[in-house]
Parts: C-alpha cells; sequence; structure tokens
C-alpha cells in the first residue's frame, strides 16, 4: 500500500487570496512568548512591532543570564554534567521568563535576568531544549513542565518546588527519554520519545498524559500494528519490533479549531538499508494528523516511502489560512531534510499545489527494494539543492585554489556518483572499489529542528536550509545481524561529509550558497526571495558570503522583522521580512544554535533573546 496523495485543481485565480486568522493557544498575553513557537499554531510570529527597520540597528544587550552548571559546555553537541550545549528556546508567560539551564530549571526577571528561583535538578540533566507552562485549572496552581531523560517533571510555577498530586513527588517514568519541550493544550501533556539503542519496538510512539495527575491518556502506535492502518505497508513480520518512526521533533502543533495535533515521524532504523523492510513503512518520514483528545488517527501525508537516507520532516509543521475564490482552505507547511516543503490542506492532508509521484534511481544493494517513486511538490520548488554534477563543484575564484583542488581530489579519487533527487547509496562489492554515492542534501538537511515562521502580514513562510551533502556506500555487514550497513569515506575534511579541510577548517566542496533563508509566498507556493544566511570568516575578503550552516529557525514580527541566529559564524542577525535584507548583526561569544523568542517586558520594553550555547542574550532598544 501506497501512501495517499492528492492534488487540487491549479489555474484558479490566486488573485483574490487573502488572509484568514488561525485559532492559537495563547495561555499569557498576546505579547508574551508562551509556547515553544509562541502558540499551538507554530507560527514563530509576534505581534510587537516597538522593534522595526527604521531602528533596529540600534539594538544592544539589555543582559545575559549564564546557563552554565559547574563545569564548562563542552564544544561538541553532547550534554555532560554541568554541560549547557543549549538548544533552548525560553518562554515567557505573565511577566516571568522561564528556561532550562544545564542542571536546573530557573524563572527569571524578563526585563533584568535577575532569578526569582530556581530547581536544581538531581539524576540527570534537564532537556536543553525548553520547557511548557500548563496555565492550571481553576483547582490547581499553574505548573512548569519539562522531561529529564525517561522523566516529566512538574514543578509550581509560582515557587518552583514540585508539583503535589503529579505523580510520585511531582514526576512520572515515561518508559522511553524525551528529550525535547512537552506540548500542552488544556489539561493533554502530549510528549515523543528518543529511541535509544536495543530498546523493544514500539518506542517511537507519541503519548499523552494528565496535566493534574500524570495519568496516562492514550499512545499512537507510529508503527501500525496488525489491523491498524498502514500495517499492510511493511512486508511480512517487519513490523514488529521495530526501531525509529519515532516522534523526536523539539515540539508540536496543533489546528485548537479542530481538535487536531500534528506529529512528524522520523526514518525506520536502520535508516541506510531496508532490505529487512519492504514496502513504504508507514508512517515513517509522515505528518499524521491525530485527535488531541484520544490519539485517534485522522489522516497521514508520507514525505519519502522506505526512507534510507534519514531525511524525515524534522519539525512540525506551521498552520495558517489560504481564502481562495471566497473559500478558506486550512493549511499547513511541513519542511524535510530532503529539501521541500509540502504546504497540505490541514483537514485532509490533500497538497494545495499539488504532488506528483515521479520515479527515481533504484538501489542496486542486493536485497533492498527502494520504492518507484517519490512524491516531489509541484510548488514550492525544492528548498535545497537535491542533486549535484561537476559544474557544481567548487571552484578557486568560489573560495580558495587550495580548497578548490583539495574538492576536486576528493570527488576523483572516491569515485563519486549522484544520480539526482533520491539518489540511492552505491553498492561496494569489494571494500576498496571507488565506488561513492553524494546525496544531497545530507543527513543534517535540508531544513531542520527549528521550524518555519509565518507572516500574516506578507502570508510569507520562512525556512533556514542548508546545503551539505553526504558521502556513503553500502557494503556487506562488518557487525550487527543486518547482512549490508552503510559506511562512509575517510577524508581530511570529515567522516561522509562532501568537505575539504583547509587551514583547520572544512569547507563544503560545492559551490555557495552553503546557507540559506528563504521566503515561500503562501498564496501561490512560489519563492518570494532567498538570501545567503552566514558568512565564512575565514575566507578571503569579497568571498564570505557563503551562508552557513543552519539547524535552527527564525521568528518573525509584526515590525517587519525576522530574527535569526541559528548559522554556525556566531551572529545574530536580523532581516527585512519583505526582502531579505539583512538590517541589523550582533557577534555572540559562541553559536546561537536556537530559535529565538520576543516579548515585551514587566517595564513594557520589547526584548529580543537568543540562547547562544551556555548563555542567554537578551537585546533591547536603549
Amino acid at each position: 500500500m501506497r501512501s495517499r496523495f492528492w492534488s487540487l485543481l491549479l489555474g484558479v485565480c490566486l488573485s483574490t487570496l487573502m488572509a484568514s486568522p488561525v485559532i492559537v493557544q495563547q495561555p499569557g498575553g498576546n505579547e508574551d512568548w508562551p509556547l515553544y513557537r509562541h502558540d499551538s499554531a507554530g507560527t514563530g510570529y509576534s505581534t510587537l512591532a516597538d522593534i522595526n527597520a527604521s531602528n533596529v540597528a540600534r539594538l544592544t544587550t539589555a543582559w545575559t543570564y549564564s546557563l552554565q552548571g559547574a563545569t564548562a559546555a563542552p564544544t561538541g553537541r553532547g550534554g555532560g554534567a554541568g554541560g549547557a550545549n543549549s538548544e533552548a528556546s525560553p518562554i515567557v508567560v505573565n511577566g516571568v521568563l522561564y528556561l532550562p539551564g544545564a542542571n536546573r530549571v530557573v524563572a527569571l526577571d524578563p526585563d533584568t535576568g535577575k532569578e526569582i528561583w530556581q530547581f536544581g535538578v538531581t539524576g540527570g540533566a534537564p532537556s536543553r531544549r525548553g520547557v511548557s507552562y500548563w496555565p492550571g485549572d481553576g483547582a490547581l496552581q499553574p505548573r512548569i513542565f519539562f522531561t529529564s531523560g525517561r522523566r516529566l517533571i512538574a514543578l509550581d510555577a509560582k515557587a518552583g518546588t514540585p508539583a503535589n498530586g503529579f505523580g510520585a513527588n511531582g514526576e512520572i517514568d515515561l518508559g522511553i527519554p524525551y528529550n525535547s519541550v512537552p506540548f500542552i493544550y488544556k489539561n493533554i501533556i502530549v510528549v515523543g520519545a528518543n529511541s535509544p539503542a536495543g530498546a523493544p519496538g514500539g518506542i517511537g510512539d507519541p503519548r499523552a498524559y494528565d496535566a493534574r495527575t500524570g495519568a496516562k491518556l492514550w499512545q499512537f502506535h507510529a508503527v501500525p500494528q496488525p489491523g491498524e492502518p498502514g500495517h499492510d505497508t511493511w512486508d511480512g513480520d517487519s513490523w514488529r519490533d521495530r526501531l525509529g518512526v519515532n516522534a523526536w521533533p523539539f515540539y508540536f502543533t496543533m489546528d485548537e479549531q479542530r481538535g487536531l495535533l500534528y506529529v512528524p515521524l522520523a526514518s525506520p532504523i536502520p535508516d541506510d538499508y531496508g532490505g529487512d523492510r519492504k514496502g513504504a513503512n508507514l508512517f515513517g518520514n509522515s505528518i499524521v494528523a491525530l485527535d488531541i483528545a484520544t490519539g485517534a488517527y485522522r489522516w497521514h501525508f508520507q514525505t519519502i516511502h522506505h526512507d534510507i537516507w534519514d531525511a524525515d520532516p524534522p519539525a512540525p509543521p506551521s498552520l495558517f489560512d489560504i481564502v481562495r475564490n471566497g473559500t478558506t482552505i486550512p493549511s499547513l507547511a511541513l519542511t524535510t531534510k530532503s529539501g521541500y516543503m509540502y504546504i497540505l490542506n490541514r483537514e485532509n492532508g490533500q497538497p494545495i499545489f499539488g504532488v506528483e509521484e515521479r520515479r527515481v534511481p533504484q538501489s542496486e544493494v542486493p536485497g533492498e527494494a527502494t520504492f518507484a517513486t517519490q512524491p516531489f511538490p509541484v510548488k514550492p520548488p525544492p528548498i535545497a539543492r537535491n542533486s549535484f554534477s561537476l559544474d557544481d563543484l567548487v571552484r578557486a575564484e568560489d573560495t580558495t585554489p587550495e580548497h578548490a583542488a583539495a574538492c576536486k581530489e576528493l570527488v576523483e579519487k572516491n569515485g563519486i556518483v549522484n544520480a539526482g533527487p533520491f539518489t540511492p547509496w552505491a553498492y561496494r562489492a569489494e571494500p576498496t572499489q571507488a565506488h561513492t554515492s553524494l546525496v544531497f542534501p545530507g543527513g543534517l538537511g535540508g531544513a531542520n529542528w527549528g521550524g518555519t515562521a509565518f507572516d500574516p502580514n506578507s502570508r510569507f513562510v520562512f525556512t533556514a536550509t542548508q546545503d551539505a551533502g553526504a558521502l556513503g556506500f553500502v557494503q556487506k555487514a562488518q557487525r550487527g545481524t543486518a547482512p549490508y550497513e552503510k559506511a562512509m569515506p575517510q577524508h581530511d575534511g570529515g567522516r561522509g561529509v562532501f568537505d575539504a579541510r583547509v587551514n583547520g577548517v572544512a569547507l563544503p566542496c560545492q559551490r555557495p550558497p552553503w546557507g540559506q533563508l528563504l521566503a515561500i509566498d503562501t498564496r501561490t507556493g512560489d519563492v518570494a526571495w532567498h538570501v545567503p544566511v552566514g558568512v565564512t570568516d575565514q575566507l578571503p575578503a569579497g568571498k564570505q558570503n557563503t551562508g552557513r550552516s543552519m539547524l535552527a529557525g527564525p521568528i518573525v514580527t509584526a515590525g517587519g522583522l525576522i530574527f535569526i541566529g541559528s548559522t554556525d559564524d556566531n551572529r545574530f542577525r536580523a532581516l527585512d521580512a519583505r526582502s531579505g535584507k539583512e538590517l541589523w548583526a550582533a557577534p555572540l561569544n559562541r553559536r546561537g544554535n536556537a530559535d529565538p523568542i520576543t516579548y515585551r517586558g514587566r517595564n513594557g520594553k520589547q526584548y529580543v533573546a537568543i540562547v547562544a550555547t551556555d548563555t542567554l542574550v537578551v537585546f533591547a532598544l536603549p
């Protein structure tokens, strides 16, 4: 069985498109930032406009707060004890800012950064991605929720002490860890799952709990069990104890009017060889709409059939409405690591601008049966590079002669091949064979976990993407139980990445840009503008505007500004939402690998904040 895809008739008059409001959850005031992406629709949009194009260049640091514990943050992506390698976005509700640190959760004065309370987390670190706010139910006071491995912990929002009545001493055991931000709607808490090695099947399932008591409410089977829709997309018993297909995103979104929760699900494991799981493999690489009250399945859309690239949809969609010929179409925009954006009807999953099933290259690995077709959106066009030819190889005039020569050698030495979108991994019958696939986008995307931002004024949806290719091939397994496994060529730039190291710096081997911010006009599906974001300081003057790697996402404000700090050049930027022109940039001591926020403080000022690895940095006008 193949996932369902539909297309609506094109050619209708688009000139009558106009805005229609989306109902969103807002536990605090409209000028707060109460949820991970501001609202339950995941818009990343604030109505604040005090900071705008005319004055944003005057932004200065208002205050900072260290997230560190007793030891310094590591330089890698891990997070050891005391390390604050944070990807967190704070929340601000009713004049209080809440945030996880390396070893604690804190409540801060949003004007000064002064601690109101802190709760030290023992037995593990708090999630380095954020916390959630529950406003209470009249009888119970507001709570702050966060995860720490397998634990879901509730604190009294006013005092920072364990919440009485929730589980045992304010926490419950989830059984399976979730490393991100719980989603809260009314008295329902939804969590996802992160897949530890060697765990039993079914671990990817999203689950819901009662915010008052911690009682489990429902669990959705991400890998359909016998008798459930989608079960027949797994050949034989390949569904049984299947790893992956997990709901790992940093947050979730929902349509409150329709009671629909949108859950992106990841690739099956192993994610590079699928000879043991023939079929489309639902609900892998899918967006699934669930009834928020019961967890019941409503619809799905699969972005890759039988994935072997680990190219899942890493973030839930943002929601908005399109009005066409007087008819409102409730819509959403879903981005993927595979470099595509799907604009769908959020009631039923039907594509707004069409999706075509196109034939794609097939795997030559023995026993592998890749899917004959994959879903390509008619619009928007690809949001990231999805193919490569030798004409795309970086040149000396793009960067440096040393870099161009190293990349040319890399291509020749490894026998690199690319057959366009969804290029399968090359098969090496002999380990010494020079036969290597170059896949675009690589494992980091495309778009990644930061999510999209939607501007109701321009009707643009914004997404940050990167063009980072992956090198790999499949050979007979050297370990484990699968007959074949993916391997990656070793080279000076890195392991399995299409780059070359020059003077200690790894630079991608395709021509720039290497990272971009795109604006998609949701009324037409067209790209309104795209600009490189991020500079490569190590390159000669005049060649530095390359764009850089981006995982986190942007936000947008009624002041006509986009804020983003995702790039690895350690800068926080403001861009014009209409054109993409950079209006302001501030240096950060470390990378701002997190989604920013903006809020109005107790003193009436608008602030903009971002976590830069181990420090919360807050900006305001003088």
